[in-house]
C-alpha cells in the first residue's frame, strides 16, 4: 500500500465540497461506491463529476467529459478524487487509463480502495505513468468523510458483509407498538421522511415475516426522490408470506430468505415466484430435534454481500431485531424517539433477560439531532464485532 501524506500539496479550497458532490451518488451508484472527482487545469478552470448508475461513467470520466465539452486543456491538470481510481475492467473501463490518457500531472486521492481488484494497483499504475500521486492520511477530514459515505462498500470489501443499520421508531419510554399492535404513527412526518432518506442510502431494506403479516408494509422509498429503489428482503423461515402482500408489488426486487423444504413448499414457491419474488434457501440448524430450522442470519448477511449489498437497512419488529442483536450482526442503530409516553407494549428489541449489567450490549452515541418534534439518535457497536 502506498504511503499517505498529511494533506495534499494544493490549496485547501480545492477539497471543499467534494464529499457533498460524492453524496449526489446516493440512491444512484450502488453497488459502486459514491465518489467525486474534481479537475483543476493549469489555467485554473474547475470541472467536476460524481459516480453514475452501475455500468455508467465513474466520477473521473464524468469530470473529464465536462472538461472536454468546455474545450479545456487537460495536460498538466490536477485531479482530486475521493476514492482510489479503478485500474481494472469491470462494468466500465479503468479510470486510471482515462486519467493517464488525458495527460493529468497529479492525482490527489482521499481514500485507498479496499476492493481486492484495486487495492493500491490504481495508485501504482498512475505513478508508473509518471503522475504525481498523493494519498491523504486516513485521519484527514476528506478521507474520514469519504469512508463514512461509503461505509457499506467498505464493510462489504473488508468484512464480507454489509453494514447493518437498524432503524427503530419509539416513544420516550421505548415503546414501538401498543399491546394491540398499533404503531402508526409514533413519530411525526419529518422523522418518517428522514427515515425514507436513510432507506434511499441502502442497497436493501430488510424486514421479518412478523412485520409483513401485521403491518403489510411496502418498504420502498416514496417520501424522497430516488433514481433507484433498494431491494426489499424478507426473513420468512416458513414461507408464510402471501402472494398478495404489498411488499411483493413493484417497484423493485424482493428477496425472501427461507428455511423450508423446497419439495414440501413447491406450490407456495411457484405462487411467490409468479409475483416476481426471488426465493433464497438459507436454513440454519433446527433449534430442537425435528423442529423447523430458522434462517441462518449470519449466512444471510454473507449471501447479501455476494449479491453486492453494501448497506442493509433493517425495519423489523422486536423479535427479528432481537435475533440480529443477540447474534452481534448489527453495526448501527438509527433510533427516532418521539416526545411521548405510551406505557407497556412492544419494545425496541427482544433481548435478554440479563442478570448482570455487564451482559448488556454496549454502544457509542455518534449523533443526536432534532428531526421535527422528534429526536434522531445514532449509536454504533465497536467495529471489531
Amino acid at each position: 500500500m502506498s504511503a499517505s501524506v498529511p494533506c495534499p500539496p494544493c490549496p485547501p479550497d480545492w477539497l471543499d465540497g467534494l464529499n457533498t458532490l460524492a453524496a449526489q451518488a446516493i440512491g444512484l451508484s450502488d453497488p459502486n461506491p459514491r465518489v467525486a472527482c474534481r479537475l483543476i487545469t493549469l489555467d485554473g478552470q474547475v470541472f467536476e463529476g460524481h459516480t453514475q448508475e452501475a455500468g455508467g461513467p465513474h466520477a473521473e470520466v464524468m469530470a473529464l467529459r465536462h472538461a472536454r465539452a468546455a474545450g479545456a486543456t487537460l495536460r498538466g491538470a490536477t485531479a482530486i478524487v475521493t476514492l482510489e481510481p479503478c485500474s481494472h475492467h469491470g462494468r466500465t473501463p479503468p479510470c486510471c487509463d482515462a486519467l493517464i490518457d488525458a495527460g493529468v500531472a497529479r492525482v490527489v486521492v482521499a481514500l485507498a480502495d479496499p476492493n481486492p481488484l484495486v487495492g493500491g494497483r490504481g495508485l501504482a499504475q498512475l505513478r508508473a505513468a509518471g503522475i504525481q500521486v498523493d494519498l491523504l492520511d486516513p485521519t484527514h477530514p476528506l478521507a474520514v468523510a469519504s469512508r463514512e459515505l461509503n461505509i457499506g462498500f467498505m464493510s462489504r470489501m473488508e468484512r464480507g458483509r454489509p453494514w447493518v443499520r437498524m432503524k427503530i421508531a419509539a416513544s420516550l419510554d421505548g415503546t414501538t407498538a401498543l399491546p394491540n399492535g398499533v404503531s402508526q404513527w409514533i413519530t411525526g412526518e419529518a422523522a418518517r421522511t428522514d427515515g425514507h432518506a436513510w432507506r434511499k442510502r441502502a442497497s436493501a431494506v430488510l424486514t421479518g415475516i412478523g412485520t409483513v403479516l401485521e403491518d403489510d408494509p411496502r418498504l420502498d422509498v416514496r417520501l424522497v426522490t430516488t433514481a433507484r429503489q433498494p431491494r426489499r428482503v424478507v426473513v420468512d423461515s416458513r414461507l408464510e408470506i402471501a402472494p398478495q402482500a404489498r411488499i411483493l408489488q413493484p417497484p423493485g426486487e424482493v428477496w425472501i430468505y427461507n428455511a423450508t423444504d423446497p419439495l414440501a413448499t413447491a406450490q407456495t414457491r411457484t405462487a411467490l415466484r409468479a409475483q416476481g419474488a426471488i426465493l433464497i434457501d438459507c436454513p440454519g440448524p433446527a433449534k430442537v430435534a425435528g423442529g423447523t430450522p430458522k434462517v441462518d442470519l449470519a449466512a444471510m448477511l454473507h449471501d447479501l454481500a455476494q449479491r453486492e449489498v453494501n448497506e442493509l437497512h433493517v425495519e423489523a419488529g422486536h423479535k427479528l431485531n432481537g435475533s440480529l442483536l443477540r447474534e452481534r450482526l448489527v453495526d448501527e442503530l438509527l433510533l427516532y424517539v418521539a416526545p411521548k409516553l405510551l406505557g407497556p407494549g412492544a419494545g425496541l428489541a427482544h433481548i435478554g433477560p440479563f442478570v448482570d449489567l455487564k451482559e448488556g450490549l454496549d454502544m457509542v452515541f455518534t449523533e443526536a439531532v432534532p428531526v421535527g418534534p422528534d429526536l434522531r439518535i445514532r449509536a454504533r457497536f465497536p467495529i471489531s464485532r
